[in-house]
């Protein structure tokens, strides 16, 4: 299956995979109001097409995004309502693949800045090449993070870190991002490729629906306490038996077997 329908985006899907690569009409891949757009489209269908059970998101190029293309912008207080659509529209795809109920890849194969270090924050798992590089970026020009970074980056490296990565600004290398927890791993850069495919690869051939729902727990934990938790954790893995998934499982366990998942 593929798309031709988008100017800023390639898509493709095989195998229970979509492949989702940034290719915006800006330079150095950067975020433009249609880009936007059709990355709402885009991450909202294939959130809903169960037929995908792992998205995988990367830039082309060598280049992930490098945040908003500041060339449509003024420079001054004109341009408050042009950010506000374009990062409440960012905002929308952000969600959608943070609420996706199968699991999400991000490979960073290039620079990641601004808005591209916030989606490259949004994965479930994170795979960087390591002659790519993560930076905030905002604060550069005068601008505060948006992308759900602000979000995410408290949360993964704790408040005070999240501070000085945020304050500093300093561009965080493959290693470093690993060492923060901010990506899973760091591969060669002539390895990203096969590497990113293989993790999508063994994540769509998992049991998806678990997946997903395990993934709601692990989000909605933060809100909640012990008690609380458990309780969803109880409904949840109850709710797991009416799979398909459940059924083939439980009869590989017995059968001495990997089981062979189907995503339903």
């Amino acid at each position: 299956m593929a798309d031709d329908d988008y100017e800023n985006l390639e898509l493709t899907v095989a195998e229970g995979v979509a492949h989702l690569t940034l290719a915006s009409t800006s330079n150095f891949n950067s975020l433009n109001p249609t880009m936007a757009d059709e990355l709402v489209d885009a991450t909202t269908r294939l959130a809903d097409d169960e037929s995908v059970r792992c998205i995988t998101l990367r830039g082309t190029d060598g280049v992930f995004c490098a945040g908003a293309d500041l060339a449509l912008f003024d420079g001054d207080e004109r341009d408050a309502s042009n950010l506000r659509s374009l990062a409440s529209t960012l905002h929308d795809s952000v969600l959608a693949l943070h609420q996706a109920p199968k699991p999400v890849v991000v490979g960073v194969n290039g620079v990641a800045a601004g808005a591209g270090f916030s989606m490259a924050l949004a994965g479930d798992a994170v795979v960087m090449a390591d002659d790519a590089r993560l930076e905030f970026a905002y604060g550069r020009i005068g601008l505060t993070g948006d992308g759900g970074s602000t979000f995410w980056l408290p949360r993964l490296v704790g408040l005070r870190r999240a501070k000085e990565l945020i304050l500093m600004d300093e561009p965080i290398d493959a290693d470093y991002a690993v060492s923060l927890g901010l990506v899973t791993e760091s591969v060669p850069s002539e390895e990203f490729d096969d590497r990113l495919a293989a993790m999508a690869d063994r994540l769509a051939s998992g049991p998806t629906k678990a997946f997903g729902a395990t993934k709601r727990l692990l989000v909605e934990s933060y809100g909640r306490d012990l008690p609380g938790q458990m309780a969803a954790e109880t409904d949840t893995i109850a709710s797991a038996t009416q799979t398909e998934d459940y059924e083939r499982g439980y009869a590989a366990f017995f059968g001495k077997e990997d089981a062979e998942f189907v995503g339903r």
